[in-house]
């Protein structure tokens, strides 16, 4: 697929940066200056051209934007965005424009512009992706991401706290992976490396059997030696050789092979090396060290919590509880002390790391908030109990049950989020399920027949190699089908819920399921190249990009934490200073407390309650949850903006060829003039036919096929005297009869005449957009047949539907006038635009945008890819494995126009709960703090405990986490499930 997308980069490369037209693409956007005639200018040839770097673009309506803005300058006269390379390349009139205004204009739009000199080397960009260890909050992932993109050669760099993991795109002439990690290891947070831009082809190999160093550099030399191999990256400690390769020269099984030819009798034996340290497994791990954290308080803090609360109940007890050790000390306060202090200092230690890590990169998070309420609470009670060892009338009220419950509640809390958290990836892991564990490997003779067949791991598998496939069983890697015959379940890729035929030459995807016949394929994608790992990187990316709507909580992240620490301080003043002034009356202060304890309860329980999490977790679990419920449904979604701007969408631009219709011609009706079988009929037209390369005549074959669906390859019988007339039709001897199948034409330079009935048949297939094709046999027309290239199933269903969501439906097409309007009045589309160029199709979507619409571009991804770069949202639809994905927004997996429906309603959907998030998580705080404040305390003597405090704060996280779970039970439109999708009607 990758090889498809840069075959299609090079050929737009070609047409937009090689003959570039005088005339802008878009006209809306100014050539010259009002006012200024071009000849006035008398610039003809004296353009210049500049190359921008341009960082900050994530997706193509990133690139979109830059080159709005750049062509809304005077003097342009061409503007291409590169948003995979980050390059804009201009063509510009210096007397009008400059290259400083260019790169002033592209930050204006909010990007990163640097001119890059002609001449200069542009380098090379990898990209590696690396888990963080020890996020807890958006203040933490802002961290990190302002580090990085502070290290010179760092063009990129996305910090996702939802999958805790970073995005870096960087110049390898200028840093290595090993300073990036490093970077991170200095803001205070573990960095793991998963994989960099030259992993795509890599594996790793345990080694049995080594005893030294010698031996392993031997190995080492052996593997270097083979051609197509890149580099060779040993782990004495572990045994472990990583490989990266080219797999198209070599691949893993000649790897394991040379290491065990070279020690002597088979001394050494190499594995695929066991992938540990996933993201589901560091997932389980950290789920289990807060559960066991969480269960290790409770065994402290249930006791401090029955001390405190139940036994100064019971008159027994508490009799001993209050049992004086020195002065005024008692034994429930010693007790407490003992038992909150391991909660307090090891069980709670990952928030003091979490704390000085935080404050010594300037960018206080949760961890302090907890850290500073906590310890308030604690080294209070520690002076109250040693003021009353040391004090014969100093009565000790001590908050030791505020800290270690405050502790075990947060660490109930943090346990449920990132429970929560894990299922909202769940999309990503099902998809690497799919990958069967092994694989049949059949070795071919030199005849072509099977020698030998032998399980293998799949991830052994090498290009070109040939796998047999057994009813019920998963393809284990992409390929085509070089014999046997079966239906395959794409829907676990594509969503297409019909099984698929296959036969000799059809492709296959790897992951899919055979249902019933045995097929041999051989394997042209394999591991990283494959379509499903090129899905997975995709969703994964997807959850990587931030939504615009992002932002907002990331702002408000900046300066949370520093003002609430300045609410708690100015809560205790204020009421400290209340209580010590006689500000509200005495009879307030519960008995156990004075003014001072009253007060520091509210500066805690606001210290405690206010929650930067929800905030940051608003918005990337939703997006995380809608993308993986969108790459079920067969609808991948690039990511946080494609979603935003989804959502508002209100117009939408299909092209008709392939989108609204099937793409190909097909022969959708029969009318037989004379008495004759159809197989019969289509026995001798499909023979006359067969010699043709006609689009027609192949719909008319193919279609013939179906009357001899009992034989493979059918053979039709052998026709003599064919003729090809260029542009009327074909004539041929078959079985000693003449027959002649062309147009009107072509009948009457024969001298064959056309009956009324024909006449009014041909005329009735023409109105319909159809083209008449006649069929003579032996000089009398026999029947007539109508091919057009149909609608898709459910296309004016889908329209219908649009409607009724308010969204506005247009069709563009490079078609002639009256075939457009035939299909749009089919389809039920009012506003057609036809006879257009790719270019044209551009130019209408930015009309529409300046009349202020949301516009998406539905279509092929190919020839429609400047207008899918242009609009809002680029809609490429089409089969899973053969679709445009670097070009468009979003794309659609099948070739269904109901998926558009599905698209859109998921965006808005998934911008619900983003809502819903934002105002339970705002609303929990604005709300949440007055009440820890002692809001309600005057009026109604409602105090809220710092330990009731904190846990609020663990709910409101693990709420919002929760809302966005619900995506999972999205059910499409119930339009869509009402939709009877059925085929296509031929008479």
């Amino acid at each position: 697929m990758a090889t498809k997308f840069l075959a299609l980069a090079c050929i737009r490369k070609e047409s937009t940066y090689g003959d570039l037209s005088p005339r802008p693409r878009y006209p809306s956007m100014p050539k010259y200056p009002k006012g200024v005639s071009v000849r006035a200018t008398n610039v003809e040839g004296s353009e210049a051209k500049a190359v921008f770097s341009v960082m900050g673009m994530t997706c193509s309506a990133c690139a979109g934007s830059v080159e709005k803005a750049v062509k809304r300058l005077p003097g342009i006269r061409e503007a291409v965005v590169d948003v995979l390379n980050n390059k804009a390349q201009v063509l510009f009139y210096p007397s009008f424009v400059n290259e400083e205004t260019i790169r002033e204009t592209i930050e204006d739009a909010g990007f990163e512009a640097t001119l890059i000199q002609e001449g200069t080397s542009d380098g090379s960009t990898q990209v590696c992706r690396i888990r963080i260890n020890g996020m807890t909050c958006t203040s933490c992932s802002s961290t990190v991401e302002q580090a990085l993109q502070a290290i010179p050669g760092v063009q990129k760099a996305q910090v996702a706290l939802a999958t805790e993991e970073a995005e870096v795109h960087y110049d390898p002439n200028i840093l290595s992976y090993n300073q990036i990690l490093e970077a991170i290891n200095d803001t205070g947070f573990e960095a793991i490396l998963l994989s960099t831009g030259v992993d795509m082809s890599k594996i790793g190999l345990k080694i049995v059997g080594v005893r030294t160093q010698n031996s392993m550099r031997i190995i080492e030399n052996s593997l270097q030696a083979l051609p197509g191999v890149q580099s060779v990256d040993i782990d004495p400690e572990v045994n472990k050789i990583s490989l990266s390769y080219k797999p198209d020269v070599t691949g893993p099984r000649s790897f394991i092979n040379v290491i065990e030819s070279t020690g002597t009798s088979g001394r050494f034996k190499a594995t695929i090396f066991p992938e540990g340290g996933g993201r589901e497994s560091h997932r389980q791990e950290e789920i289990k060290q807060y559960y066991r954290s969480f269960l290790w308080s409770l065994v402290f803090t249930v006791p401090v919590f029955l001390i405190s609360m139940i036994f100064m109940y019971i008159p027994g007890i508490k009799h001993a509880l209050d049992t004086k050790i020195v002065n005024m000390l008692s034994i429930g306060a010693i007790l407490r002390w003992v038992l909150s202090t391991p909660v307090q200092f090891i069980i709670g230690r990952r928030f003091y790391t979490g704390s000085y890590k935080a404050l010594r990169n300037g960018s206080p998070n949760m961890d302090v908030l907890i850290a500073l309420g906590t310890n308030a609470a604690y080294f209070y009670s520690v002076y109250s109990v040693l003021r009353s060892a040391t004090s014969p009338s100093f009565e000790s009220a001590d908050f030791f049950e505020t800290s270690s419950m405050l502790i075990s509640f947060i660490l109930l809390g943090k346990y449920l989020e990132v429970l929560a958290k894990g299922k909202t990836s769940e999309a990503i892991a099902k998809l690497m399920d799919l990958a069967p564990g092994t694989a049949i490997l059949l070795t071919l003779d030199d005849q072509g027949n099977v020698s030998s067949e032998e399980e293998i791991d799949s991830r052994l598998i090498q290009r070109n190699d040939v796998i047999k496939i057994i009813p019920g069983a998963k393809i284990a890697s992409d390929g085509f089908v070089i014999w046997g015959q079966s239906h395959v379940n794409e829907s676990m890729i594509t969503g297409e819920a019909r099984p698929v035929a296959k036969r000799k030459g059809d492709t296959v995807i790897g992951g899919t399921v055979n249902e019933n016949g045995v097929l041999h394929i051989k394997a042209t994608r394999v591991g990283s190249e494959s379509a499903l790992s090129q899905i997975v990187r995709l969703v994964e990316s997807a959850q990587m990009a931030k939504a615009p709507v992002q932002k907002f909580a990331d702002r408000i992240s900046r300066y949370f934490v520093p003002l609430v620490i300045i609410l708690s301080f100015s809560t205790w003043l204020a009421w400290f200073l209340a209580g010590k002034f006689h500000g509200y009356p005495g009879s307030w202060i519960p008995k156990s407390m004075d003014s001072f304890q009253l007060a520091l309860q509210f500066g805690i329980s606001v210290m405690v309650i206010a929650c930067p999490c929800a905030l940051g977790l608003a918005t990337p679990t939703a997006v995380m949850v809608g993308t993986g419920v969108g790459a079920s449904q067969g609808v991948l979604i690039k990511g946080g903006q494609a979603l935003e701007s989804a959502h508002k969408v209100n117009c939408i631009v299909f092209d008709k060829t392939g989108t609204l219709t099937i793409g190909k011609p097909l022969v959708v009706s029969t009318r037989l003039l004379k008495n004759l079988a159809l197989r019969d009929f289509y026995e001798l037209v499909a023979a006359a036919e067969v010699n043709s390369e006609h689009p027609l005549a192949k719909a008319i074959v193919e279609y013939a096929k179906k009357f001899r669906e009992d034989e493979e390859s059918p053979k039709w019988p052998e026709a003599q005297d064919f003729e090809s007339i260029t542009g009327h039709g074909v004539k041929a001897i078959v079985r000693n009869k003449e027959v002649i199948v062309g147009n009107k034409s072509l009948m009457l330079e024969n001298n064959i005449p056309i009956s009324i009935d024909a006449e009014e048949i041909l005329a009735e297939t023409e109105g319909m957009a159809q083209t008449g094709i006649l069929v003579s046999v032996d000089r009398e027309v026999t029947g007539v047949l109508a091919i057009s290239d149909p609608l898709k199933p459910g296309a004016h269903e889908v329209i219908s539907i649009l409607k009724s969501m308010k969204v506005r439906s247009i069709m563009v097409t490079g078609d002639n006038w009256g075939t457009a309007h035939s299909i749009s009045r089919e389809v039920g589309i009012e506003t057609v635009i036809a006879e257009a160029k790719p270019e044209h199709k551009a130019e209408k979507v930015k009309e529409l945008q300046a009349a202020g619409y949301i516009v998406a571009m539905v279509g092929d991804g190919i020839n429609d890819s400047p207008a899918l770069v242009v609009a809002d949202v680029g809609m490429a639809i089409g089969a899973g494995t053969d679709i445009a994905i670097e070009a468009a927004d979003i794309v659609l997996m099948k070739s269904n126009l109901e998926d558009v429906i599905t698209a859109i309603d998921l965006s808005r959907k998934t911008f619900f709960r983003i809502r819903l998030n934002y105002i339970w998580a705002l609303g929990y705080n604005i709300l949440g703090i007055p009440i820890a404040a002692g809001a309600l305390f005057p009026g109604a003597g409602f105090r809220l405990p710092p330990w009731i405090a904190g846990a609020a704060m663990a709910a409101s996280s693990v709420s919002v986490v929760v809302c966005s779970l619900l995506l999972k039970n999205y059910k499409r439109p119930k339009e869509l499930e009402n939709l009877d999708i059925g085929g296509i009607t031929i008479e």
